[in-house]
């Protein structure tokens, strides 16, 4: 049987649904204890890769593991880990130099909503993005819900915190990558050239990008619009765009 409620420490997140914690045990990252539902079935990897990491295994029924998760989909397992740890700026632009291409890096300007957050953290790692960096402050952390919308992603994308959104960009433009904010009074994102060195800057739900941050960015590109609504959800606006990306450096 699973501990009592009140024996989780609030400062360990905990990740919930199949794939999101297989995923984050297949990474290597570290985990505390891995909830099973009793009886659940196809859960033997995911145990497995547990005990590799030295975690404890803990059965539970439904009621216990339904409150463990404050009744997320859960698909019968959770992992409490570790506060999560963020890369540096230098550790996300070390991947680049790595793969032996041109950087594509994506910043979230003060994205709030989760949900938005693990949705853009999925697609920039389907789309190959070197990370993701987010500021301190105003923005939503990456926690059990981003890394269950994220369907795992989190666990194998660079996502740095930085205090200085401005600054990150000036760092980024002085190495050569272009920084392209989104924003509704931009050019046509399809007229520009991503095949070098690129940084996307997605701006909150509601707001858009920050005064500062719009400012600093070197070229403001928008999605075309042609319907009634005037907006894109920030994950859909980062997906087109950062497919762009993709497209054209698949073009020789």
């Amino acid at each position: 049987m699973c501990n009592k409620i009140s024996d989780k420490p609030d400062n360990l997140p905990l990740i919930c649904g199949k794939n999101a914690v297989l995923e984050y045990l297949s990474a290597g990252k570290p985990a505390d204890t891995l909830y099973v539902l009793k009886g659940s079935r196809d859960l033997s990897k995911h145990v497995a890769l547990a005990k590799e990491q030295g975690a404890v295994i803990k059965d539970c029924d439904a009621a216990k593991l339904n409150s463990l998760t404050n009744n997320m989909r859960h698909g019968g397992v959770a992992v409490m880990i570790p506060e999560v740890e963020y890369a540096s700026l230098e550790d996300v632009l070390n991947v680049s130099s790595e793969k032996g291409k041109n950087p594509f890096i994506i910043i979230a300007d003060e994205i709030t909503d989760p949900h938005n957050l693990g949705a853009l953290i999925r697609t920039a790692e389907a789309a190959g993005a070197d990370g993701l960096i987010i500021p301190k402050r105003r923005s939503a952390n990456v926690n059990a819900t981003v890394h269950s919308v994220s369907a795992g992603a989190a666990s194998h994308l660079k996502i740095c915190r930085e205090g200085s959104l401005t600054d990150v960009i000036n760092k980024l433009k002085k190495l050569n990558i272009w920084v392209y904010g989104a924003e509704a009074d931009g050019v046509p994102y399809y007229e520009q050239d991503f095949k070098g060195g690129v940084c996307l800057v997605i701006g909150s739900e509601g707001n858009g990008l920050r005064r500062l941050t719009k400012e600093t960015c070197d070229v403001i590109i928008a999605v075309d619009m042609h319907g009634k609504i005037n907006s894109l959800n920030a994950s859909v606006c980062g997906g087109i765009l950062m497919y762009e990306v993709v497209r054209q450096r698949r073009i020789k």
